[in-house]
């Protein structure tokens, strides 16, 4: 019998042929970023807090007081928690046991409609599955009606059939996963990153111990414990160990509106800049959302109706804004809420309404019986924002000073700076360099067309000690403004940026790094949109450069310079070592081929978390506190290597 003839397909042609039903957790392994974030090292740690979630969600509801996460050898992590254990009895929907169906089944789980949870972080019910389609192995053991049951996965597949595995005198539920090396190019975990979580984890559920083993490094074992009765009102005072509190009492109010609970501290430092984070059902809202709000909207009216009220401010005055009321507050607020609405599955935004008219009910009557219960905190708090106030007009004069040069165009850039020929921002980049010396050998290795230069002389002002009319007056800094063309604060403006790729271009030791720390943090304080957007990098110049006969090679780091020496006095005997203490010291040709050729460069991307850790470290290093600072020296002076003096 003759084959049938199949018709050939058109060029183009999109037919029934070319629907792809992606069934079981495929659409977590074709669209992992959906689900995680990314695949880079947010998206794995992202697995964590997963698991971590259950756990937290069984404290919430009062089923479990201890949680604990054990780093192991070949990247796997232990999660366990003393919550109830995951139900495994048959599921009637899908005929398998209910373990296996939350496991392996996306949207399944007992927060959409149960009562087993009042209140859950892990809305979807997609987390711990997630974690099961992105790792390699993974291992569920639960304790139950005194039995322990155990089942294995791979890939979002069983692999083994629940089995029972002796018996338990308590219950809960223990994961052990490892991430899938097919979906993350980087495994190794980060313990501060960890810890930071898991610390911030205890403070928003009081009264639970959260545990963190490393025991990654065969017979080293490293035990942190986490475990706070202040709650959040503790957390805030954590956050204030960086500046200095300008009053005693922390505000604190825990109460319940329409159904939702409603958790707030706040305090007050003699920083300019202020911390405001979010959670809503333990899940950090890095977005923010309408709980925020609602904060934000009771602290001004009450503020300035406590101010008018008393005297600080008369009737026909302004009131004080709410920017200006923000300054050097530190704040956290937490809610509870049955049915939350997070925009994305990283649940970055809370969307719910009736948040912020809850926030903004319990905040308002709370934080007025704390001012009049408080007048000598109220009056500092009120004279903090009145300051603040004043500082921001002086700023807005000298940002309207810059813009005015800026509108001059070409004519008004500054004269140090090298542009391109380009005026397409996509394709041009500028080079921050430090020094008049590297700056002269960027300009003559660069290429023309694409690269700008601007050399900053010195240290730029110290933004930690400085508001940002003080930071106008730095010439350095307001050669950067204008040479980026964004404006700066409120007058930012993203699309007016002359170029979308900015470098920092430093030398590679101490004062180097320091200066790189500094603008960092400032285009952290006030140049946000340019990281989020993915506009700013560091460059990474050679350490050294190692010569032998006719071969010539360049190395960034020590350990790169040790294991090239090894290969090459298999080969030579005498090999010429430079070392590069300065950008300047490099001739243009070198620079180009070095550290500005795209062909060969290696730039580092500045994402928003780097930019928050400089910022930190900064605080640390450049505050008015001399303790954190003595103890960060002493921490990591090991660390420093070839320090110039």
């Amino acid at each position: 019998m003759a084959k049938k003839k199949r018709k050939k397909r058109k060029k183009g042609e999109y037919g029934a042929e070319d629907i792809y039903v992606l069934e079981g957790l495929d659409p977590v392994r074709k669209r992992p970023g959906m689900y995680i974030g990314s695949t880079g090292t947010q998206g794995l740690h992202h697995l964590i807090w997963e698991v971590l979630d259950n756990g937290i969600d069984e404290a919430i509801g009062g089923y479990a007081d201890e949680i604990t996460i054990k780093l192991l050898s070949n990247n796997r992590v232990e999660c366990s928690d003393n919550g109830r254990g995951i139900p495994v009895g048959k599921h009637k929907q899908t005929k398998k046991s209910s373990l296996e169906t939350v496991m392996t089944t996306l949207h399944a789980g007992a927060k959409f409609g149960s009562k087993a949870y009042q209140v859950a972080g892990g809305l979807h019910g997609v987390g711990v599955s997630v974690v099961c389609a992105l790792s390699k192995y993974l291992k569920a053991e639960v304790c139950r009606d005194g039995k322990k049951y155990v089942q294995e996965y791979s890939r979002g597949e069983t692999k083994s059939k629940l089995k029972k595995a002796g018996n338990c005198r308590k219950t809960g539920t223990t994961v052990t996963f490892e991430p899938d090396p097919e979906i993350f190019n980087n495994l190794k975990f980060n313990l501060k990153k960890i810890k930071d979580h898991l610390r911030q984890q205890a403070y928003l559920t009081k009264g639970v111990q959260i545990n963190l083993i490393d025991a990654r490094e065969k017979g080293k074992v490293k035990p942190y414990c986490f475990y706070f009765e202040g709650g959040i009102a503790s957390y805030v005072k954590y956050i204030n160990k960086e500046g200095k509190p300008i009053h005693d009492s922390i505000f604190y109010c825990s109460d319940k509106n329409d159904n939702i609970i409603v958790e707030a501290a706040m305090q007050y430092t003699d920083e300019y800049e202020g911390f405001l984070e979010g959670f809503a059902n333990n899940i950090h809202t890095e977005g923010g959302g309408s709980h925020l709000t609602g904060f934000k909207t009771a602290l001004t009216r009450t503020i300035n109706k406590y101010a008018k009220d008393n005297g600080f401010l008369k009737e026909d005055d302004s009131n004080i804004s709410g920017r200006d009321i923000r300054e050097g507050m530190n704040v956290v607020v937490s809610v509870k809420i049955p049915e939350p609405q997070f925009e994305g599955q990283t649940k970055a935004k809370l969307g719910n309404p009736e948040a912020k008219s809850a926030v903004e009910s319990v905040v308002s009557k709370h934080l007025m019986d704390f001012l009049e219960r408080n007048p000598r905190d109220a009056k500092e708090i009120i004279n903090k924002g009145l300051v603040a106030a004043k500082a921001r007009k002086a700023a807005k004069l000298a940002r309207k000073t810059v813009i005015k040069k800026q509108g001059l165009k070409g004519l008004s850039l500054p004269g140090k700076l090298a542009d391109c020929s380009s005026r397409k921002p996509e394709e041009s980049e500028l080079y921050i360099v430090e020094g008049d010396s590297a700056g002269g050998s960027a300009k003559q290795g660069r290429n023309r067309r694409f690269q700008a230069i601007l050399p900053l002389k010195g240290k730029i002002l110290n933004v930690e000690k400085a508001r940002l009319d003080r930071i106008l007056n730095s010439k350095e800094v307001k050669s950067l403004v204008i040479a980026l063309g964004t404006a700066i604060a409120e007058d930012f403006n993203i699309d007016k940026a002359r170029y979308h790729r900015i470098i920092i271009m430093t030398d590679a030791d101490v004062d180097g790094a320091h200066i790189r720390t500094l603008l960092l943090t400032l285009f952290y304080r006030y140049f946000k949109p340019l990281i989020e957007n993915n506009y700013l990098y560091i460059a990474q110049p050679p350490l050294y450069r190692l010569k032998a006969g006719k071969t010539m090679k360049y190395v960034y780091t020590e350990k790169e310079k040790q294991k090239e020496l090894k290969k090459i006095k298999k080969k030579y005997k005498n090999i010429d070592i430079q070392r590069f203490k300065g950008l300047g010291e490099m001739n243009p040709n070198q620079l180009w081929k070095t550290t500005m050729d795209p062909k060969n460069r290696v730039l580092l991307k500045v994402n928003i978390e780097d930019a928050a850790e400089a910022d930190k470290v900064f605080d640390t290093l450049m505050g008015s506190e001399v303790l954190p600072r003595k103890k960060f020296i002493q921490t990591h002076a090991k660390e420093v290597s070839n320090l110039d003096i």
